[in-house]
């Protein structure tokens, strides 16, 4: 994979490079709405995809999928990238292209359910079954848990791992007319005011961050990774990481306060 220079039928030998100058004034016409100048500024940095795909080299066979799924992330950091955090772009679009590539590989991968844990989920349906006959009332996990001598943690796990995925675009009513989907029922938490104004605080204060700790936070509360892979991914000790995260989260606190 490692020699391979054609990826998902594009030829990395022949993608451009640019300069930080050049990337810089790319940014501000794609802020502008240039879209040939976002279809460049694309172009220019799919070797990054690559690079972030090489990481996943033992998946080899999947390396044209993962390219593409980067390619994704490369595109989302490009839309959501701002400049004043003041960090490089590659360090912005590094965690959210792994983070595209690490969500394809967990569900693109077949989840086997253990007989153990079947077993346990499918006792837990008869108990559940035979509460139901004795009373109205739907049992809570913890009255089926204790009937079962189990921990509701346990059975509320089995119950989990044999149910089915559904798809937020499965019909739940339709009248003849007017169809109303899954999607249409989860209230948006996301985009309400005190969220908006808390991200912008969190936004300001993030400013006031040295490059090393916006980076490391960006790694751990972002992408997820250990501090441990922190350490190995940016070449300082792993108790290194640790002091500047701390420090990091102290200046947020103190900022937020």
């Amino acid at each position: 994979m490692s020699s391979k220079v054609s990826i998902a039928g594009v030829d990395t030998t022949k993608l451009p490079k640019l300069k930080s100058s050049d990337m810089l004034e790319l940014m501000e016409k794609i802020k502008r709405g240039d879209q040939r100048a976002r279809e460049y500024f694309i172009v220019a940095n799919l070797r990054l995809v690559l690079s972030v795909v090489h990481r996943f080299g033992s998946k080899g066979d999947r390396a044209d999928d993962m390219f593409q799924v980067g390619c994704v992330g490369l595109m989302k950091a490009i839309d959501n990238f701002d400049e004043s955090l003041n960090v490089k772009f590659s360090t912005y679009a590094v965690p959210m292209i792994v983070g595209e590539i690490k969500r394809y590989l967990r569900d693109n991968t077949t989840v086997r359910v253990s007989r153990s844990l079947r077993d346990i989920a499918y006792k837990a349906l008869s108990v559940k079954d035979m509460f139901a006959k004795k009373s109205a009332e739907e049992p809570t996990i913890e009255e089926i848990a204790r009937e079962m001598e189990l921990s509701p943690k346990i059975v509320t796990f089995a119950l989990d791992a044999i149910s089915e995925t559904v798809s937020l675009s499965d019909p739940i009513y339709n009248d003849g007319t007017e169809t109303i989907e899954l999607l249409d029922q989860i209230a948006d938490t996301k985009h309400t005011d005190d969220n908006l104004y808390e991200n912008i605080s969190i936004k300001d204060a993030i400013k006031v961050l040295p490059a090393r700790e916006k980076e490391i936070l960006l790694m751990r509360y972002y992408v997820g990774k250990t501090q441990t892979e922190v350490s190995e991914e940016i070449g300082i000790s792993q108790a290194q990481v640790s002091r500047l995260e701390k420090n990091a989260l102290k200046i947020l606190k103190d900022f937020l306060v």
